[in-house]
């Protein structure tokens, strides 16, 4: 297992990250007891896997239950670092949501409970709250780092702007920054590659990736004459949205042909793509079953050519927006790196016309 930095923090993580959502969860996302989530975390931690995401809204605090309880046992905890999330409804009470001070110091304190833990190693907030302001959250974020409950923070699911301004409302009072997001990113959907990935480099943020194989599209499993009899998607999950199908089974088909010519899934193929993106630090896999984390596990080591590689990169690359298009066009003379590892795939293509 290769680790890597988490921003610029002093702080090492596995390449591969175990989500746990599925704990305690529905038949439409995946309903892990006690027992199989014991032996899901011991298979990731003889594997090398020391980062463990969860996130109090997921099935009401459940999945941090079971979570803490499992690491509690058997000298696991001393092995593993813990990542929750607050920003969900929590209760029926107005200040019960959001990134007010209030509801985050308050579910930080119920997620500690659940978890069994004195310290979260990772506490992130998991989506923008444009209502509260920013100096507001950061400072809330902040008082639990210098109190001991927290060791470092980071965000989800927020736009580049948001980032931005939460790093400077840390910055004009010298408190702590995020250290990371973490980002839907994949094959099927690069959107991040426009703003979050760039930021994530520029600002000096790890990058942790959700729901890398698109909710299990890209496992291989899906193809243009069928599917499984069962799955998130089957069961109407809705995330992500796909726009284009067509598209979707193009990239598949390159998956597919990868992992039949290397002789390994389609799910290895494409988190070992991801594992390989610049600014990517950790990718968070999940599983309804051991026969899944099993697999998703030898992604670590799997590596992809130069050639495979670019069948990827090609067959998913999304079209360049603006302002990226017209800075292809007249800033090639004054383009750092990081704006290289956007513009410059595109770059033969602009000369061409």
């Amino acid at each position: 297992m290769e680790y890597r930095y988490l921003g610029r923090s002093g702080l090492k993580v596995s390449t591969l990250t175990m989500g746990t959502m599925t704990f305690g969860g529905s038949e439409k996302i995946g309903n892990t007891d006690k027992s199989a989530a014991a032996r899901q975390v011991d298979l990731c931690l003889d594997a090398g896997i020391n980062l463990y995401d969860t996130a109090n809204v997921y099935n009401a605090g459940v999945s941090e239950e079971i979570l803490g309880e499992v690491l509690s046992e058997n000298g696991r905890r001393q092995k593993a670092l813990i990542a929750t999330k607050v920003r969900f409804k929590m209760g029926d009470g107005p200040n019960d949501i959001g990134l007010s001070r209030h509801h985050i110091i308050a579910e930080c304190k119920a997620s500690l409970k659940r978890l069994k833990t004195d310290v979260i190693d990772l506490y992130q907030v998991h989506e923008w709250d444009g209502r509260t302001p920013i100096e507001e959250t950061m400072e809330a974020l902040d008082t639990l780092v210098r109190h001991g409950h927290v060791r470092y923070i980071g965000c989800s699911n927020y736009s580049g702007w948001h980032i931005m301004k939460a790093l400077m409302a840390a910055g004009v009072r010298h408190g702590e920054r995020f250290v990371s997001q973490q980002i839907h990113y994949s094959l099927h959907s690069r959107d991040a590659e426009y703003e979050l990935v760039p930021i994530s480099q520029d600002q000096g943020l790890g990058i942790l990736v959700w729901s890398p194989l698109a909710g299990g599209l890209l496992s291989g499993k899906y193809r243009r004459n069928g599917g499984p009899e069962s799955g998130r998607h089957v069961g109407g999950f809705r995330e992500p949205p796909v726009y284009d199908w067509d598209k979707l089974y193009d990239v598949i088909d390159v998956v597919v042909a990868i992992a039949e010519e290397r002789g390994v899934s389609g799910a290895q193929v494409a988190l070992a793509w991801l594992i390989g993106r610049p600014g990517v630090t950790s990718v968070v896999i999940g599983g309804r079953n051991e026969e899944q984390f099993r697999d998703n596990l030898l992604a670590a080591d799997f590596k992809l050519s130069d050639a495979e590689r670019k069948r990827l990169d090609d067959v998913s690359r999304p079209n360049l927006l603006y302002p990226y298009w017209h800075q292809s066009f007249t800033a090639q003379d004054r383009l750092s790196p990081v704006d290289l590892d956007l513009i410059g795939p595109y770059a033969e293509d602009f000369k061409r016309g």
